[in-house]
C-alpha cells in the first residue's frame, strides 16, 4: 500500500509540475515522456529505490493492459485532432506510407538487429516488427503544442499524425506473422496468417470499429437533437467510446488497437467540428493524465542488467536503429508524398519516426506468447534511447526547420 501511494504521488506531482510549466517546457528539449521516464528510473531499485516491481506480481500484464489503454486513449485523441476528410483527401500517402513505408522499416530494423546481435531471424524478425510503428504518444508530444503550430507545416503534422495512428494496428499482422512461425508449423502458420490474422482479427477491427463508431456519433446527434443531455460533455463520450471498443474487440478476438483508431475516424464524421475543437485541449489533458504514468512505468521496471548484458551491440543497435530504420524510406517515399516533398521537411519527417508505448505493447506480447524474452530486452532498449533521443531533438530540429523555411521564403 505505501508502494502504491508513493506511486501516485510521485505521478499526480508530475502531471501537476508538467501542466503548470507547459508552455516552456514546450519549448525546451526536456519532453514529458521524457521527464515521466527519468522520474521512473529515479524512484526505480536502480536510483532511489522506493518502488520495488519484483513485489508487485505479474508486472508484464500490468504493462500489457496500461500500454493498451494508454494507446486507444492517444489513439483516439489523434482521430478526434485530424480533419474529419484528410484520411479521404490523402489516402494516397496514407497508404504508401502502411502498405510499403512500415513493411520496409519492420525488414531494415530486423536485419539491424540480426547483424549486430547475431540473432536467429525469427527472433529479430520479432524485435523488428515491435519496433517498426510510429509511437502515437510520442508523436503527439512533437506535432501537438504552440511551438510545434507555429513551426512545423500542418500538412506533416496531419500526415505523422494519421500514419502513427493507423500503422499501430497494422503493426499487429507484422508481429504475429513471426509469432506465428515459431509457434506453429509452417504451412498452417501462413494459413492463419492470412484467414486469422488478416481476415478476423484486422477486417473485423476496422469493421467493427466503423460501425460503433457511425452509431455512437449517431446517437450523440440524436441525444442532442432530443435535448437529452443534461450536461453534454464530449469528453466523456469519447473516454466511453475508446474503452468500449477496447473491451468488445478484444473479447471478439480483434486488433482492438486498431478498431478503437477506425472508430474514433468514423465518429469524428458524424461530429467532428465545433465540439471537437471546443475541447481539443481537454482531450490533450486526458491523453497527458493516461500516457505520463505508462512512462513512469517504464522508467520504474525497465530491465538495465539486461540491457547492460548486450554490451556496446546494443548501443549500435539503438543508434542504428534510430538513423537507419525510417530515414531512407521516407527519403526514398518523398516524391510521392506531396506533404513532405521539399528536402527539409522530409529530413523532419524522416527523422521523427519515435519508438514508444506501442513497441512496449507488442514486446511484452511477443514475451508472453513465445516465452522468449529477446524482443522485450532488445525492444525496451530501442524505446528507451527513442525516447531520449527523439524527446532532445524534437524543439532544436522544429526551430531549425522553421529557420531554413523562412531562409527559402526570402531567397523566393
Amino acid at each position: 500500500m505505501q508502494e502504491l501511494n508513493v506511486a501516485l504521488a510521485a505521478t499526480g506531482a508530475l502531471i501537476l509540475v508538467l501542466g503548470l510549466l507547459s508552455r516552456p517546457l514546450d519549448r525546451s528539449w526536456l519532453s514529458p515522456p521524457l521527464v515521466a521516464f527519468l522520474l521512473g528510473l529515479l524512484l526505480s531499485p536502480y536510483g532511489l529505490g522506493w518502488l520495488n516491481p519484483a513485489a508487485w506480481g505479474s508486472v508484464d500484464t500490468l504493462l500489457e493492459e496500461s500500454t493498451r489503454l494508454t494507446l486507444g486513449i492517444s489513439l483516439m485523441g489523434i482521430a478526434l485532432r485530424l480533419p474529419p476528410t484528410y484520411p479521404l483527401r490523402h489516402w494516397r500517402s496514407l497508404c504508401l506510407l502502411l502498405a510499403i513505408g512500415m513493411p520496409a522499416m519492420f525488414l531494415i530494423s530486423a536485419l539491424l538487429v540480426h547483424w549486430t546481435l547475431g540473432l536467429p531471424w525469427l527472433i529479430a524478425m520479432l524485435v523488428g516488427a515491435s519496433v517498426c510503428a510510429t509511437d502515437p504518444v510520442l508523436a503527439s508530444s512533437i506535432v501537438t503544442g504552440s511551438l510545434a503550430k507555429e513551426t512545423l507545416p500542418e500538412s506533416f503534422r496531419h500526415l505523422l499524425s494519421s500514419e502513427s495512428g493507423a500503422n499501430d494496428g497494422l503493426a499487429y499482422p507484422l508481429v504475429l506473422l513471426p509469432i506465428l512461425l515459431l509457434t506453429v508449423p509452417t504451412e498452417s502458420a501462413w494459413i492463419d496468417w492470412f484467414a486469422k490474422v488478416w481476415l478476423w482479427e484486422v477486417g473485423m477491427a476496422i469493421v467493427f470499429g466503423v460501425l460503433i463508431g457511425w452509431v455512437s456519433g449517431r446517437a450523440l446527434e440524436w441525444a442532442e437533437v432530443n435535448e437529452y443531455l443534461d450536461q453534454p460533455s464530449f469528453l466523456s463520450i469519447t473516454v466511453a467510446l475508446t474503452i468500449l471498443v477496447l473491451g468488445v474487440g478484444k473479447l471478439l478476438g480483434t486488433d482492438s488497437i486498431l478498431a478503437v483508431f477506425a472508430a474514433g475516424l468514423a465518429f469524428d464524421q458524424m461530429v467532428g467540428g465545433k465540439e471537437r475543437s471546443e475541447e481539443d485541449n481537454v482531450q490533450e489533458a486526458v491523453n497527458l493524465f493516461f500516457t505520463l504514468p505508462v512512462f513512469v512505468l517504464f522508467g520504474v521496471i525497465a530491465p538495465w542488467s539486461e540491457w547492460m548484458a548486450l554490451g556496446w551491440s546494443g548501443v549500435l543497435l539503438a543508434m542504428l536503429v534510430m538513423l537507419l530504420r525510417r530515414l531512407p524510406v521516407i527519403w526514398a517515399l518523398r516524391p510521392w508524398l506531396p506533404p513532405v516533398r521539399e528536402k527539409p521537411i522530409a529530413l523532419v519527417m524522416g527523422w521523427f519516426g519515435p519508438i514508444g508505448i506501442s513497441a512496449l505493447f507488442y514486446a511484452v506480447m511477443i514475451a508472453r506468447r513465445t516465452e522468449n524474452d529477446m524482443a522485450w530486452v532488445v525492444g525496451s532498449l530501442i524505446v528507451a534511447v527513442s525516447i531520449i533521443v527523439h524527446g532532445v531533438t524534437a524543439t532544436p530540429f522544429a526551430k531549425r526547420y522553421q529557420h531554413l523555411a523562412s531562409q527559402a521564403g526570402r531567397g523566393r
